[in-house]
């Protein structure tokens, strides 16, 4: 095997995985090491590696040909695409590990698991051999020693973790993508996913609870205290910070929504009045929204803000004054396409079209997944009754309402190993 001798798993977490041909095929996410009946370490039987659509694999040791803090090179193409389970005897190092109380012999000295290191033998055996400890000082202003020592020299390695922190697990995950942590979170066990949630920031977990199964999403709600899961909520578009609150009862969405701040809430209140399965219900209160007097150039600086998504930011609704929802009368819209077709002073006025009607609060679902796709659309405007624009449908809208209930729950993404160019169920 082409790799140092010793390599820290935590450097290991993110690092992409290729075939022989140099294909990337997911990303690791962890390491599986087996626990011994003697007082020898744990041996390292696999990595876990994230491939497409969430799923999350075993990859044995022995399949591995060079590993190291860049790449995971896998000596076949063959692997076994069954979603990874832990065993009874088995260790998830960086899930389990990481931020764990522990004590250095001797002495006793309290102290933090920062990384663990797993070692190669000259009979091609990995074992956990390091473990890397930062003291406990008890003063706040300054952080304690590194040590890095020998497996047997630290105690507090087995048996279940109390009052354990989290600020080295989160160092390993904080490059993901929401969607990917909000993945991460679901393999953790509830209080240990419950403790790494709180410890995110008001917008870390509010993107992240956006991409987490409902129920997930209440739990996690629901172990914060209220002012802070109302912080949370102001973070979310309103749109899911509806679609959160729809899953709790009446009573605690009128506390948390009271907690919030008017003018956030306010966009979130009128969401709940729609009735499920509607446009209203789907629909983003705040799509990008300008006046006729303004300019092509304006249109192209507001689309290019970077908290807006792509879908949100595909286009531009034009209307009377005033600009927020609800808005004065509405006018049309202008694709971002056309917008880099047109000379930045042009007004929109003159570039606006509105040859496709648009989708009233009460259009059920199904109509407008037919609309937007024989249009091709990425978004559709919603008006009232006086015609004033009150928000947006947008194809991640219709998407995320049209998908299974469940199709953020890993547990509903499990199935069978399948075969793709090689790949099968006949790896461990």
């Amino acid at each position: 095997m082409s790799t140092p001798t010793r390599v820290y798993i935590a450097r290991l977490a993110g690092v992409a995985v290729f075939d022989p041909n140099g294909d990337q095929v997911g990303r690791v996410r962890d390491a599986v090491a087996r626990l011994r009946a003697t007082k020898r370490p744990p041996e390292v039987v696999g990595l876990v590696a994230e491939m497409p659509m969430r799923r999350r694999i075993f990859l044995s040791i022995n399949r591995i040909t060079s590993i190291d803090a860049d790449a995971v090179v896998l000596g076949s193409g063959t692997l076994n695409l069954r979603r990874f389970e832990k065993r009874p005897n088995e260790l998830l190092v960086l899930q389990e590990l990481l931020d764990r109380r522990v004590q250095l012999d001797p002495g006793g000295q309290p102290g933090a698991v920062v990384d663990v290191a797993m070692e190669c033998s000259r009979g091609g055996e990995w074992s956990l051999t390091r473990v890397a400890v930062r003291e406990q000082t008890g003063r706040l202003s300054r952080r304690g020693h590194l040590h890095q020592v020998e497996w047997d020299r630290v105690r507090g390695l087995s048996g279940i973790a109390d009052n354990r922190g989290t600020a080295n697990l989160l160092a390993v995950l904080e490059d993901m993508r929401p969607a990917d942590l909000a993945n991460a979170l679901q393999d953790l066990p509830d209080a240990r996913r419950n403790e790494v949630a709180a410890a995110l920031d008001d917008e870390r977990l509010a993107d992240v609870l956006s991409e987490l199964p409902e129920h997930d999403q209440v739990e996690i709600l629901a172990a914060l205290d209220r002012e802070r899961a109302a912080d949370v909520l102001e973070e979310m578009d309103p749109d899911d910070a509806a679609d959160l609150l729809n899953e709790l009862p009446p009573p605690e969405q009128d506390v948390l929504l009271d907690l919030m701040e008017p003018d956030e809430a306010d966009p979130v209140r009128q969401l709940l009045k729609y009735t499920p399965g509607t446009a209203g219900s789907v629909m983003t209160s705040e799509p990008v929204i300008l006046p006729p007097d303004a300019t092509v150039a304006e249109a192209l600086a507001r689309i290019r803000e970077p908290q807006l998504s792509p879908a949100v930011a595909a286009q531009v609704f034009v209307t009377r004054a005033p600009q927020i929802t609800p808005t004065g009368r509405y006018l049309g819209m202008v694709h971002f396409q056309a917008l880099l077709r047109e000379p930045p002073a042009d007004l929109l006025g003159k570039v606006v079209v509105n040859d496709i009607d648009p989708l009233r609060p009460t259009t059920p679902l199904p109509e407008i997944t037919r609309r937007m796709a024989t249009y091709d659309l990425v978004a559709m405007p919603v008006i009232d009754r006086s015609n004033r624009l009150v928000g947006a449908v947008t194809v991640d809208d219709v998407l995320d309402h049209s998908l299974p209930r469940d199709w953020r729950d890993r547990d509903a993404l499990t199935g069978p190993g399948t075969t793709d160019a090689g790949l099968d169920g006949t790896d461990g």
